[in-house]
């Protein structure tokens, strides 16, 4: 009677430990923290044992990702709606080379695209390359393809400064006293990247000029056409995009400074999809064939294809652009980016 009651009492205060322990997210991880011997800017759930700079998929199959129906989306930077058609035969052949049924994923934003992921609504994604860093040590995301040519260039963007025709601003150092549309906080060539590179030149973005955060690539382009904003640092793969769909003449603006050029948009899944269909998303990505597809109508050139993305050596620029803007990956990070946009103004 005294053993069965030792053991019940036992088990009680190991029913209260467990309860406490779930209820205490800070305690389970670090628990986690304790099992893993490398990570990184990786957040605390993830581990990197293979020094690959993404997150371990799990051993443990119990863990693992099998959905019936698998969730594609891609990047935030333009109105998502325009992009369901342009990926539908990619999605269509990732369905048939895993035998899933393949769902589209409109993100409003790089915050809610992260988000999505981390808490596995979303399994295959189309990351902006400042984002594509968020992603990884957010949400577990692993780089699979960019988009290139058959010799194996990446296709890439550029940083591309903007302003309206008509105005007097020549230089970077003409932004000084002026009111200049970044993107989000986790943009690369929408703020990271003038963050950055714009200080070696003598300015400094919120200090030299004031910034205010469009949300998207398009919201500040058409802001410097309808002369919202000043200026502009955007990514030059958008704009040439809104010229050829006659969004807006491209005399309406002049660029003044562009950048090396940066990797673009990365493709892949979430760490914990299942093994068999993170290797079948990848094979899905590198032999689909652009001709005639959306992809080739939006995108494509001569050559057009997706390559293998390498992330730690394709995206270390993009990594040391965020370091010396002093980014970190935590989830109070996460909360910075769904900071609230600033409505577009109407057209003057």
């Amino acid at each position: 009677m005294v053993k069965l009651l030792f053991y019940c009492r036992k088990a009680f205060w190991g029913v209260i430990f467990l309860t406490i322990l779930s209820l205490v997210p800070g305690l389970s991880n670090s628990a986690i923290a304790a099992e893993c011997k490398s990570r990184g800017d990786l957040d605390v759930q993830f581990c990197d044992e293979n020094g690959d700079f993404l997150a371990d998929t799990p051993t443990d199959s119990s863990k693992w990702l099998d959905p019936d129906t698998l969730v594609f989306s891609y990047t935030a930077v333009e109105d998502p709606s325009v992009y369901e058609n342009v990926f539908k035969e990619l999605m269509d052949y990732i369905a048939k080379k895993t035998g899933k049924k393949v769902k589209w994923y409109g993100p409003e934003s790089y915050a809610a695209q992260v988000e999505a992921m981390r808490s596995g609504r979303l399994h295959i994604s189309g990351f902006a390359a400042g984002a594509t860093v968020y992603g990884v040590n957010l949400a577990g995301f692993h780089p699979q393809a960019m988009m290139g040519l058959k010799d194996g260039n990446f296709r890439g963007y550029r940083l591309q400064l903007i302003t309206h025709k008509d105005s007097d601003i020549k230089n970077v150092q003409d932004l000084k006293g002026r009111k200049i549309a970044h993107v989000t906080p986790s943009s690369n060539s929408g703020n990271q990247a003038p963050r950055a590179l714009f200080k070696d030149m003598g300015i400094v973005p919120d200090v030299d000029y004031k910034v205010i955060y469009s949300g998207k690539h398009d919201n500040s382009i058409m802001g410097v056409v309808n002369r919202d904003y000043d200026a502009a640092p955007i990514a030059s793969s958008v704009m040439e995009r809104m010229i050829a769909r006659g969004m807006f003449d491209q005399s309406e603006v002049r660029i003044i400074w562009e950048s090396d050029k940066f990797p673009g948009t990365s493709y892949g899944c979430v760490y914990n999809l299942a093994p068999k269909l993170q290797k079948q998303v990848r094979e899905a990505l590198l032999t689909f064939d652009w001709a005639g597809s959306g992809l080739e109508k939006d995108f494509g050139k001569r050559d057009e294809c997706f390559i293998p993305a390498d992330y730690a050596k394709h995206w270390q620029v993009i990594r040391t652009i965020q370091k010396a803007n002093n980014v970190v990956y935590t989830q109070e990070a996460l909360k910075a980016l769904k900071a609230k946009k600033k409505k577009k103004k109407k057209k003057k």
